[in-house]
């Protein structure tokens, strides 16, 4: 049997049966805890609840209420059906120009209105995932580099290197300033390219950021651009949490609006990486958006989206939500207002049992700080105590260590891809948990004092 896989794996490709994708990343190993012993309410109420995954289902009343108003935004309903002929037969990689017209609308919307996004540049691709890669083919050869600020999204080791032979180089943050992005953090992953004869093409930098749930002010941005201008490399976007900011200070900026100021800066080298799945919650719809400043990038991507268009079906749809005023704005309110109320929510009962986050006002997770319940600050500390959380706490919670940080003992929490009295649920085992390791203490350091007591004369 074990020849017999073997020459199966000897009729395979090394990048089809290699580990490049990831999956034996404690990120992943969560979400197969996970699938093995879901949690339901009646069906499996001591099974694992799904917090490492984010999503953003706080607001889909708001979408089924628009489907229900709107039939014909469907070819496959009997209002719509009268499209499907032209709709389902249309190969144009383009995209339907009413969508690339309501997405650079919506992007506008998103970030308060304040620049505008020429459709002619919008590019689709299969999610984000596809738009990452794609950009990695577009800007860089195999072997070369792109700078990533940490901790960094799990999955960007699968999007940027799996296929491309791009490599990343980690440009370290710290929480002693709260993880912020420093010219001297990127200069010296920089330089350690360098001296590892590494070509560096591009910073690729996630704002708001995951997995901290924060923002970058104006002054880091600006410095940002600056960095990339010095080195004359490019610089990659992700900017598709950029709805789920709340409506209290600080207001996100997209680097779209800084390079609009009075700023020495190469557009040929910026570019944006947006979708739908977060903002709106759509992830299975994988409608990704490449937006770049630099014409020949514009249209090798488009060339190279033949490998993950977006349905015209589903371009259709998009397409028709999104050019509905009212509801747009109706939904980019609600949806802002409804997660700041999870999150304010889900960090003070956490306050209740002595667990700190990183001060965020973004994304639908929090960077949660846990430290503290380290029996030593080392990577095989953290990797112990996720296992208690998952297999006993049964959370399915992210240790920081599969986002490359390097500081053990952080934890990435979704809170927004479940219903409130999931939460309750997810709450009540954290507070449990806490509960008991504060009992334990309370006994070692009873049984410490009798005994320094009975060592006495």
């Amino acid at each position: 049997m074990v020849a017999q896989f073997r020459d199966q794996d000897q009729l395979l490709s090394k990048m089809a049966t290699g580990n490049g994708h990831g999956e034996d990343s404690p990120y992943f190993d969560g979400w197969k805890a996970y699938d093995k012993d879901p949690y339901h309410p009646t069906k499996r109420p001591n099974g694992v609840i799904q917090m490492g995954l984010a999503e953003n289902q706080l607001c889909f009343d708001l979408i089924q209420e628009w489907l229900m108003k709107n039939p014909k935004a469907s070819i496959c309903t009997p209002d719509g059906v009268e499209n499907f002929n032209d709709i389902a037969r249309l190969q144009d990689y383009h995209g339907l120009p009413e969508f690339r017209e309501a997405i650079a609308k919506f992007m506008g919307k998103v970030r308060g209105g304040r620049v505008k996004f020429n459709p002619d540049r919008i590019v689709m691709s299969g999610g984000a995932t596809g738009a990452r890669e794609t950009m990695a083919f577009c800007l860089a050869e195999p072997g070369d580099a792109f700078l990533v600020p940490t901790p960094y999204y799990a999955g960007f080791d699968r999007d940027l290197r799996w296929r491309t032979g791009v490599q990343l180089v980690p440009a370290v943050c710290e929480s002693c300033n709260n993880f912020k992005i420093t010219k001297r953090a990127l200069e010296d992953a920089y330089e350690n390219a360098k001296e590892a004869n590494i070509r560096v093409k591009g910073l690729l930098i996630t704002n708001p950021s995951n997995p901290l749930g924060n923002i970058l002010d104006r002054e880091t941005l600006k410095g940002i651009v600056s960095f990339i201008n010095e080195k004359n490399i490019h610089l990659v976007c992700d900017e598709i949490y950029a709805a789920t900011v709340s409506t209290n200070q600080p207001n996100f900026i997209s680097f779209s609006e800084v390079i609009e100021e009075d700023i020495e800066c190469n557009r040929d080298l910026i570019h944006i990486v947006y979708s739908l799945s977060k903002d709106m919650g759509f992830p299975g719809f994988r409608a990704g958006i490449v937006y770049s400043y630099n014409d020949a990038v514009v249209n090798c991507a488009r060339t190279m989206s033949s490998f993950g268009l977006v349905s015209t079906q589903t371009q259709h749809l998009i397409a028709s939500m999104l050019s509905d005023d009212e509801f747009v704005d109706r939904f980019i309110a609600k949806s802002k207002e409804r997660l700041e109320t999870r999150r304010k929510v889900f960090t003070q009962e956490l306050a209740r049992v002595e667990i700190s986050c990183l001060n965020g006002n973004a994304g639908l997770f929090v960077w949660m700080d846990l430290r503290m319940l380290l029996k030593d600050p080392s990577f095989e500390a953290e990797m112990e105590l996720w296992k208690v959380i998952v297999n006993e706490v049964k959370l399915n919670v992210c240790p920081g260590s599969s986002f490359h940080c390097l500081e053990p003992g952080w934890f990435r929490v979704c809170f927004a891809n479940m219903d409130d009295n999931t939460m309750e649920v997810a709450l009540s085992r954290i507070k449990a948990f806490m509960h008991q390791i504060k009992d334990q203490n309370r006994e070692v350091k009873v049984l410490a004092k009798n005994h320094m007591q009975a060592k006495q004369p």
